[in-house]
């Protein structure tokens, strides 16, 4: 089995990826992510960059990160300089691959699609307090560049000198994954050549405050798929991913078979109990890749530790595929990034994939005795697989499932 294989419900073709890097809690590049996948070693710990008046893990990223430069200073934020840490690390070869790329297609030719929750809010909120201490707004803040949901890609595009479509997604959760579902739709449909897509959220105050204000965070390191789980840790990071159009030289690279993607609207901060949006996203791309649920080997969970999201998505799962696929999920690992949590969360696919092990599920302790999908607590290497999804489901319900191929010879 290869994994790509005709649908008769989508026209898209397999979309290679080219390159792709992270940068979390767990530290920079791909390894620092896979050796914590591999151990199964949390990047949770205490919050240093900004004061609340409650106490819980976070997944803060302790890297050094690099300035902005001078022509690009309106774009200056953390969630900038977050990316561009992502983007330098030369370890991963994502910038590389985008300057070869703009060599063979032209800069016009390639976009930037970015998923993203909270932008630049940390900025709008050091803003206000000047605000409120002097009558009047720091004199260097621009909102547009800094805070808005488009800075972020927009300050990748200056940085790189792209001249293709560019733009944000803000669904939440899925908003890093939704990117990856653009960058494919506009490859397939000949926008682009190539598109830099994925999720970039730091930390802030009203993150932590509003989902502390909705009981849902936890004052202890996180216990995803757990029966004593209370709640997420919130983390920050970056997932960057390159996709291109199809071609020879990319066959045996990852590629993007499908994105299914749904809206359930049930609510605006809960799932549908039955989990309906989750199954219509985990149906729609497998449909759309023209496989069967056995055709797929791992689902890396969107697995919050919060007690209705973990209850819906298992039984969700279940509903698609039984318990026959083994599953784990990875917030207890990085802590849930919200908007870039479908990203880095598509890289631990790429990532299970690209070393042949299925990650386990850190910060599990006792399984909930009433899930009965296949959930791996400790990491297994030495696997077969060809085929892996990655969940995520964000607020009001917005879903996407992504599933990537190993790729052939």
């Amino acid at each position: 089995m290869n994994g790509f294989k005709d649908s008769s419900l989508s026209h898209f073709k397999p979309i290679p990826v080219t390159a792709f890097t992270t940068i979390n809690s767990c530290g920079l590049g791909n390894n620092a992510l896979y050796q914590a996948m591999l151990n199964s070693q949390s990047g949770l710990g205490e919050l240093t960059i900004l004061d609340i008046p409650f106490t819980t893990p976070v997944g803060e990223i302790k890297n050094e990160l690099p300035a902005i430069r001078p022509e690009l200073v309106a774009y200056d934020s953390r969630n900038a300089k977050v990316a561009l840490a992502a983007l330098n690390f030369s370890e991963d070869g994502l910038r590389t691959a985008i300057e070869v790329a703009k060599s063979n297609y032209g800069s016009d030719r390639i976009g930037v699609v970015i998923g993203t929750s909270t932008s630049g809010l940390s900025e709008t909120e050091i803003a206000y307090q000047v605000l409120l201490k002097q009558g009047k707004m720091p004199d260097d803040f621009h909102f547009l560049t800094r805070h808005a949901y488009q800075a972020t890609p927009r300050s990748l595009q200056k940085e790189l000198q792209l001249n293709g479509p560019c733009f944000a997604v803000s669904t939440a959760c899925s908003s890093g994954a939704k990117a990856i579902a653009a960058g494919q739709r506009l490859i397939n449909y000949d926008v682009c050549d190539a598109v830099l897509v994925g999720g970039v959220d730091t930390l802030c105050r009203l993150t932590l405050r509003g989902f502390n204000s909705l009981e849902l965070v936890s004052s202890d390191l996180c216990h995803p798929m757990d029966k004593n789980r209370n709640g997420i840790n919130i983390g920050e990071g970056a997932g960057l991913l390159l996709l291109q159009k199809p071609a020879i030289q990319y066959h045996h690279l990852p590629h993007v078979l499908s994105v299914g993607e749904s809206s359930d609207a049930y609510h605006m901060s809960s799932p549908h109990p039955e989990g309906k949006g989750a199954v219509a996203a985990m149906s729609n791309a497998i449909n759309l890749a023209g496989l069967k649920p056995d055709d797929v080997d791992y689902i890396n969970l969107h697995a919050t530790a919060t007690l209705i999201n973990d209850q819906v998505e298992a039984k969700a799962v279940y509903e698609v595929f039984n318990d026959s696929v083994p599953c784990s999920g990875s917030k207890g690992i990085t802590g849930h990034t919200l908007g870039a949590a479908g990203a880095i969360e598509a890289i631990v696919a790429l990532l299970a994939l690209q070393h042949q092990m299925i990650p386990g599920t850190c910060g599990l302790q006792e399984l909930d005795n009433n899930f009965d999908c296949h959930v791996i607590k400790n990491s297994l290497p030495d696997q077969t697989l060809q085929t892996v999804m990655s969940n995520s489901f964000g607020f009001g319900g917005n879903n996407a499932c992504i599933i990537f191929s190993k790729g052939y010879e």
